[in-house]
């Protein structure tokens, strides 16, 4: 593979790399004192189950078990001799594995090479090495796990006049710096001085997280058409609460790679400690997610049909006029039971509507779970509790034909309000190999409502005889986003698609939010704010953790922190959540907060007197 094509290749799609070889090896019970190349040799069935639980898990790119292979570090063995010989082995090896599989690249690894007699003598071994993988037909090559400027000079004098691509892999501390100090505008220009790599490398490290803050300060820094790679280790035990904890389960580092493609990363994958399991989580989540990113716009062949003019906002339902009113709205988040007794929730929104809250959200299987549909909750809720709904509708479990017979559903019951999101996959919740169908995300999700209330069906038809649905269409944003050009993009898409309000993520910074309001101020579109309460440390440490789009700063943290019991940390996280309020109430036109495991009583205290 030449070296432009590796590069059109990471730009026009995102791969999945594999995870990390030593570890797993290890993991089989071959101790250090074993030459782990050698193994290709030796023990080749072991190298093909291993590369063969890679492409089973959904790896697009195999990395060869040659990370040492070379004639320095072969000699410790006794084993140099053999130094052409394991090289082409490794890349057979991993060809048998992604055999009537032609996509899958291989990539042929090289480590960094030091004991050797002298500087030449390292930078020849690096280069047979890099000649013996190429030739043996790996498709390109990876010099990986360089801390310094000296490992990667000698990189960069092995691939001198090596045939295929290649590219370079560094591992920086989360301040962007290599082990020797330098920085990455000192290793780029370094790598300038003669023809760019195929792609740029972040890999290992001290784990998915000091990983994402290196990918946060580089990925902005990098060439338009440089391809950025990121393959973090899982890094070593956290201390929490006095216990040391591996914090990289397969979700915890799929959380962190999907930020790492919201940055721009064009290849994900692992390094030592990460295994199959956390590529096949990664997959499930990853691939769904840029096939509906590569679909999100929606096509729809009107025909002959005719376009019908479109209800204005205050006509469309109570809340729409009170949107149009400028009334400072009030929104509770209730979130459907696992079971199907509706009794309690329907008593919560009685509580809200007495409270003076203008509607609740309705989640559609948030972090998906499994629960009693939100349209039936929002019927009995609107029926039983006399307080209007937001239905949320997301992409993740229906077909174009099953969302439009959903949106259609809620006309026909009166449910005029609904918010469009794109919905979290499923590996997120406690159904991992559910399928994510995703045809069309939130931005086409709008699309399909706009052309609803215009009486058009998905498919260019009409829905009858003048008919045509009168809903009101929202979407979410994200003012925390990691990368905000997407966000802005993609907001101004979905505003260019018909929405008519916005609800954001919860915001905890209320500058941040302020930022976010003055960017988008030219659209003129209705903005509510999510402001949360905590109730406790544990539940602001969680959702600073653990759930994505969410930035609890620090600040809070040791807020909450002061207090030791549960009522004192309840009423600090009201306390928060009210001064965030009042300090974004000028520039919003509402307030959307939630009722922290149930309870209706905390979210009611947030918004008492605003």
């Amino acid at each position: 593979m030449e070296r432009q094509q590796l590069t059109d290749k990471l730009l026009a799609d995102t791969l999945i790399f594999d995870g990390g070889f030593g570890t797993e090896l290890y993991r089989k019970n071959f101790f250090v004192n074993t030459s782990y190349d050698n193994l290709n040799l030796t023990n080749p069935a072991i190298i093909t189950a291993i590369h063969q639980a890679y492409v089973d898990a959904g790896a697009e790119v195999l990395t060869t078990n040659t990370y040492s292979a070379n004639r320095i570090s072969l000699s410790r063995f006794g084993v140099a001799d053999n130094t052409a010989n394991i090289n082409h082995a490794a890349v057979a090896l991993a060809r048998k594995a992604a055999a009537g599989k032609p996509d899958i690249l291989i990539a042929g690894t090289i480590g960094p090479v030091a004991g050797g007699k002298d500087r030449a003598s390292e930078i020849s071994a690096m280069q047979e090495q890099a000649s013996l993988l190429a030739d043996a037909g790996a498709d390109f090559i990876i010099f990986e796990s360089i801390s310094n400027l000296d490992d990667l000079k000698k990189a960069i004098a092995a691939a001198d006049g090596l045939k295929c691509a290649w590219m370079a892999s560094f591992v920086f501390d989360e301040t962007a710096h290599l082990a020797d100090g330098s920085d990455f505008q000192t290793v780029f220009a370094l790598l300038a001085e003669k023809e760019l790599p195929s792609a740029f490398g972040i890999n290992c490290g001290s784990g998915p997280e000091a990983t994402f803050e290196a990918v946060r300060l580089i990925a902005p820094q990098l060439p338009e058409k440089m391809p950025l790679v990121v393959q973090p280790g899982a890094g070593a035990p956290k201390q929490v609460d006095n216990r040391f904890m591996p914090m990289t389960t397969p979700e915890y580092f799929t959380t962190y790679a999907l930020r790492y493609v919201n940055l721009g990363a064009k290849g994900v994958g692992g390094c030592c400690g990460i295994s199959p399991e956390h590529i096949s989580d990664l997959a499930r989540s990853l691939k769904p997610m840029t096939r509906m990113e590569k679909q999100q716009a929606l096509k729809i062949e009107v025909k002959e049909a005719e376009l019908l003019p479109e209800e204005p906002t205050e006509n469309k339902s109570p809340f729409g006029a009170k949107l149009k009113s400028g009334k400072f709205l009030k929104l509770v988040e209730l979130t459907p039971p696992t079971g199907f007794d509706l009794s309690g929730c329907v008593a919560k929104a009685v509580m809200c509507r007495e409270a003076g809250f203008d509607a609740v959200n309705l989640p559609d299987g948030p972090r998906a779970s499994s629960r009693v549909s939100q349209i039936i909750t929002a019927i009995e809720i609107q029926e039983k509790a006399g307080i209007e709904t937001i239905v949320h509708c997301c992409g993740r479990d229906r077909n174009l034909i099953s969302l439009q017979s959903m949106i259609l559903g809620c006309m026909a019951k009166n449910l005029r309000n609904m918010l469009f999101i794109t919905g979290d996959p499923p590996k997120l919740g406690n159904y991992p190999f559910s399928s994510g169908v995703f045809d069309v995300d939130s931005i086409g999700l709008v699309k399909l409502q706009q052309r609803l209330n215009r009486g058009v069906d998905v498919g260019g038809q009409p829905l009858g005889n003048g008919v045509k649905t009168a809903i009101l269409s929202g979407v979410g944003a994200d003012p925390n986003a990691v990368d905000m050009a997407r966000e802005y993009r993609r907001l101004e898409e979905k505003i260019a698609s018909g929405a008519e309000f916005i609800i954001t993520q919860p915001v905890f910074e209320p500058d941040t939010l302020l930022r976010f309001l003055d960017k988008t101020a030219h659209y003129n579109i209705p903005v509510i704010a999510g402001v949360w309460p905590f109730v406790s440390y544990r539940n602001a440490e969680f959702m600073k953790k653990e759930v994505p789009g969410v930035v609890v700063p620090d600040w809070i943290m040791e807020a909450m922190a002061k207090y030791e019991d549960k009522a004192g940390q309840r009423a600090e996280g009201i306390r928060i959540a009210r001064s965030i309020l009042s300090e974004i109430r000028h520039a919003v036109r509402g307030v959307a907060t939630s009722a922290p495991f149930g309870s209706v009583q905390t979210a009611i205290e947030v918004c008492e007197g605003f």
